[in-house]
C-alpha cells in the first residue's frame, strides 16, 4: 500500500516531484528497494520476530508457571514445618512421658530392692538370733555337763567314796535341774 502511494506522487509530477529531483531521488531505485525491504520484513517476521514472540510467551508461561509453582512450594514449606513443629511437640511430650515412666521405674524398682534387702536383713537378724540361741543351749549344755560332772567328781572327793554309775546319774540330774530352775530365773 505505501508503494501504491509513493508511485501515486511520482506519478502526478508537481512539487514533490522538484523535491526529488533535488535530493537525488532515483523513483525506479527507490521501488525496488522499497519492495526489497517489505520482503526482508516479511521474511524476518515470519522466520524471526514471530518465533522469537512464541519464545517469549512461553518463557512468560514458565515464569508465571514457576511463580506459581513457587507460591505453591511455599504453601507446602509452611504446612511441613507446621507438621514438623507437631511432630517435634509430640516426640517432646512422648520423651518427658518416658521419662517420667523411667523415674517412676526407677522409684519403685528403688522401693522394692529397699523392701528385698530390709527383708533380708530381716532374715540376717533372725538366723543370727537362732544360731545365737542354737550356741547358747550348747553352750548351757556343756557347762551344765561339766558342772555334773565337777559336781560328781567333788562329791567323791569330799565323801571319799567311789561312786556307782547310778549315783553318778542322779547327781547329774539333779544338778541340771537344779540349774535349769536357775538358768529361767535369771
Amino acid at each position: 500500500m505505501h508503494t501504491l502511494t509513493v508511485f501515486a506522487i511520482a506519478q502526478s509530477g508537481g512539487q514533490a516531484e522538484s523535491i526529488a529531483t533535488t535530493f537525488g531521488v532515483d523513483w525506479p531505485h527507490l521501488l525496488a528497494q522499497i519492495v526489497s525491504f517489505s520482503i526482508v520484513c516479511g521474511v524476518l517476521w515470519a522466520l524471526a520476530y514471530k518465533p522469537i514472540l512464541k519464545m517469549l510467551a512461553a518463557r512468560r508461561e514458565q515464569i508465571a508457571t514457576g511463580l506459581a509453582n513457587a507460591e505453591k512450594i511455599k504453601i507446602e514449606l509452611a504446612r511441613i514445618e507446621v507438621e514438623r513443629r507437631a511432630v517435634l511437640a509430640k516426640a517432646d511430650g512422648e520423651g518427658r512421658q518416658l521419662i517420667e515412666d523411667a523415674r517412676a521405674a526407677t522409684a519403685r524398682l528403688q522401693a522394692e530392692e529397699t523392701r528385698k534387702a530390709v527383708a533380708m536383713a530381716e532374715q540376717i537378724l533372725a538366723r543370727a538370733r537362732e544360731a545365737g540361741e542354737r550356741e547358747r543351749a550348747q553352750v548351757l549344755a556343756e557347762v551344765k555337763r561339766d558342772i555334773g560332772r565337777l559336781v560328781v567328781q567333788t562329791s567323791a572327793a569330799v565323801t571319799g567314796k567311789i561312786l556307782t554309775p547310778d549315783d553318778h546319774r542322779r547327781l547329774a540330774e539333779e544338778t541340771a535341774r537344779h540349774l535349769a530352775s536357775a538358768g529361767s530365773s535369771a
